[in-house]
């Protein structure tokens, strides 16, 4: 059995500017999740953090656990995967995303309600002053998702992070809330970290990507010169997995092949803005 420490993630560097979304895609187990919750100082107390962490001119790491949670939920929120997890079955949803406002805003419950069901109807839930009385169980998984995102943004984060946020919807309902991701990343003028494993869903709503494999970053640049040119293998192959109208159905999908984990190499720039590691 190994012992000592052991990297999930190295070498890992990466901005995102106001307004821009930055993609990390990659398989499951390959990093992408403990690098946001790194991001929020959320990970487990044996866990431990290198490197430098800002937000804007704070440098997380730096930050006492006090401050941290002050930043939580305000200057930086999450949405996560699956909804019906995250929200409380027995309180309003109402209620819930009023909570939010309540932690970081000194402000009365009724002002928080109000402001609540004004993010509700943001995120375009129907009916917005009767849904919000209801529970969870109420609504729809697409509609559960927009409470989440109506609940990441009471607060106006300077930073959101989706933590792979339409993994569990039909691809109608997806495309709706990548959309309105979309949206409010322009109308609040907001950074945005999203995650996903599936490429085709990061080029609808990121302008750059970063490709993540076995912990590291391999490829980073704009989505189009990602997918135009893309140039580590791993890249490739993931590209090369996703399904078109055109591909054939009688030919099982590309497979990406597993490879043991080695030194980390150096990244090499393939064009301007965009990044890849070096290949042995």
């Amino acid at each position: 059995m190994q012992s000592g420490d052991v990297s999930a993630v190295r070498d890992a560097s990466f901005t995102i500017p106001e307004a821009g979304t930055l993609g990390l895609v990659g398989e499951s187990g390959s990093g992408k999740s403990a690098t946001a919750l790194s991001i929020l100082r959320l990970l487990p107390p044996q866990a431990r953090i290198a490197g430098e962490i800002h937000l804007g001119g704070t440098s997380l790491l730096s930050l006492a656990e006090l401050d941290m949670r002050r930043i939580r939920g305000a200057r930086i929120s999450i949405i996560f995967q699956e909804p019906m997890t995250a929200l409380n079955p027995v309180m309003r949803i109402g209620d819930q995303v009023a909570e939010a406002a309540l932690a970081h805003h000194d402000i009365s419950k009724r002002e928080a309600w109000r402001r609540a069901v004004e993010a509700l109807r943001e995120v375009a839930i129907p009916d917005t002053e009767a849904r919000a009385r209801d529970y969870p169980h109420q609504l729809s998984g697409g509609q559960r998702q927009r409470v989440m995102i109506a609940m990441a943004l009471i607060n106006s984060p300077q930073l959101l992070i989706a933590d792979e946020p339409t993994t569990a919807l039909d691809v109608t309902i997806q495309a709706q809330i990548l959309d309105l991701l979309r949206e409010l990343r322009t109308r609040h003028q907001m950074a945005m970290l999203f995650i996903s494993h599936d490429l085709g869903v990061v080029s609808r709503v990121a302008d750059h990507v970063a490709v993540m494999y076995a912990g590291e970053i391999v490829e980073m640049g704009p989505v189009a010169r990602i997918f135009a040119a893309a140039s580590h293998p791993y890249t490739r192959d993931l590209i090369g997995a996703i399904p078109t109208l055109k591909t054939d159905r009688s030919q099982p999908l590309a497979m990406v092949e597993k490879q043991s984990p080695g030194a980390p190499l150096p990244m090499r720039q393939v064009s301007p803005g965009h990044w890849a590691r070096t290949l042995p």
